[in-house]
């Protein structure tokens, strides 16, 4: 079978209606910083705050009277989902959006805003998957066109137009065009129009190193299932690619880049530096995968573009995003440090620490011989975490450096408070949960009485998921009965119990 005519598709397709052209702004403070030409592509700033609204509406607007007549049908807990309803109200159709229950309620709104008395939004299941399969059924039920979040010929197409505008307007040389990644329809229209006029210029995809779909697809040169996926990046969160889009990305990206969460962090710090806006997670990871390309290549004077994909972020996440804009940018360095309890230590080791800002501090007594300090500082570069350390261990202080270590973030700096003699058989275990009014107590009562719970630290940080540190104490004899309990949980889980930041603050 053929394959369709992007080009021609692209330059033919109906977004003007709903889109607007976005803007192609430079990040001057980034642009300093890394001695490049950033370019932000400002897809934010669309009426649904997200390029979603292009592939949505050009795929509903190419629809036949009587197809669209019966409405359309889609599940997203998300950005498709406000397009869909956007889309549906300016074309005057019904549409059926099949939403997770566990989608915040700021985005619920949102759609039924959008959308209107045209959208009826049927909550269904915990995940997309299982609003996915709800839809489908409903689909079949009552006659309606499925719109797909992204693998769609039409849909790619819509999405295509962000890399025309940008040929557009900035008409010069480009190093690179810096495209984020989820299901990969931006990335496939993207690269599908670029390869065709100006194939000289890179297209690079950037997904979250916990929800990398496509780039294992792309390394084992077939379609792979992530058993789970990271949900910081929401937008982003995607188990399966899509048939074309895998076509198109396979065979047009130049390398697929992963980022972790701290780098998404970080650049929505330099976007919002720049342009005093807030990108959701998934919209940084353009910008955040240029970073990462420059320092990579050592490149300067070269010209670079990210698109920013979205801006709809939950407010109450803006918190954990500051908390970790610095470990990110490599401006906070995080530590254990062990002093013996004698004199004098405590004095060396603020020595040692000098006059650099000092973001956190948390010490305890372990015993009568050693004390253990979680401290946070402020660095100027990579070099000078690495340089504190040794500075550390060269005074005789054991160190290790927790920066990127996740359970020291998300739980440990909370906690520090030394050991307890009657937390015998602890078993550390961290789990991640649905974040909705009623999860936090769901998950406590799922908590067999059988066993002990001797710790116990949850903090909401505004985000779908949240991560829940739990110590419970099962003598040895029963691991095995422990270990089938938690395979009937179904919360995903990790064994924290060999972590050396337990063993120093906890254990």
């Amino acid at each position: 079978m053929a394959h369709p005519d992007y080009l021609k598709k692209v330059l033919t397709a109906r977004v003007y209606d709903v889109a607007r052209e976005s803007e192609l702004e430079l990040a001057r403070n980034l642009s300093a910083r890394l001695s490049n030409a950033v370019f932000l592509k400002r897809e934010d700033n669309q009426p649904v705050f997200s390029f979603k609204i292009r592939g949505a509406y050009n795929k509903m607007a190419q629809l036949p009277a009587d197809v669209l007549a019966r409405g359309v049908i889609t599940a997203s807990a998300g950005n498709h989902a406000q397009g869909v309803a956007f889309s549906a109200a300016r074309l005057g159709c019904r549409a059926v959006i099949a939403i997770p229950t566990t989608t915040p309620q700021v985005k619920i709104d949102a759609v039924r805003a959008h959308g209107g008395p045209t959208v009826d939004v049927v909550l269904a299941g915990e995940s997309y998957s299982d609003a996915y399969a709800h839809a489908l059924k409903l689909q079949e039920e009552r006659g309606l066109t499925f719109v797909h979040p992204f693998d769609d010929p039409d849909v790619i197409a819509g999405q295509g137009t962000v890399a025309m505008e940008i040929l557009r307007q900035h008409q010069g040389p480009i190093h690179a065009i810096f495209v984020p990644i989820g299901g990969g329809g931006l990335a496939a229209g993207v690269a599908a129009y670029v390869k065709a006029v100006r194939p000289e210029i890179k297209v690079i995809g950037v997904q979250t190193d916990d929800s990398c779909a496509m780039a294992q697809s792309i390394k084992a040169g077939e379609r792979v299932t992530l058993a789970e996926v990271g949900l910081f990046s929401d937008g982003t969160a995607v188990k399966l690619v899509g048939e074309e889009t895998f076509r198109l990305c396979r065979e047009l990206l130049d390398e697929v880049l992963t980022v972790d969460t701290d780098a998404l962090c970080a650049a929505i710090k330099d976007v919002f530096q720049d342009t005093r806006s807030v990108l959701e997670p998934a919209g940084s990871l353009a910008v955040a995968g240029a970073k990462l390309y420059a320092e990579r290549e050592g490149i300067e004077g070269k010209t670079l573009v990210a698109v920013t994909s979205g801006a709809n972020m939950n407010f109450d996440r803006m918190r954990f995003v500051a908390e970790r804009a610095e470990v990110g940018e490599a401006r906070e360095a995080v530590f254990a440090v062990t002093i013996p309890e004698e004199r004098g230590s405590f004095r060396r080791f603020c020595e040692l620490v000098g006059t650099r800002s000092v973001t956190e501090f948390n010490y305890r007594i372990a015993d009568a011989s050693a004390a253990h300090i979680f401290v946070g500082v402020q660095i100027k570069t990579r070099s000078e975490s690495a340089q504190m350390m040794n500075a550390f261990v060269e005074h005789g202080f054991a160190t290790v450096d927790l920066s990127h270590d996740e359970l020291s973030k998300q739980h440990i700096r909370y906690m520090v408070g030394g050991r307890s003699p009657l937390a015998q058989d602890e078993r550390l275990l961290r789990f991640e949960f649905p974040e909705r009014p009623g999860a936090l107590m769901k998950f406590l009562s799922s908590m067999a009485p059988n066993w002990n719970i001797s710790l116990f630290h949850y903090r909401n940080q505004g985000a779908d998921y949240s991560s829940i540190l739990v110590g419970i104490q099962v003598p040895s004899a029963e691991n095995a009965e422990f270990e089938r309990f938690l395979a009937t949980l179904g919360y995903p889980w990790w064994d924290e119990g060999a972590n050396p930041v337990y063993k120093l603050f906890l254990a």
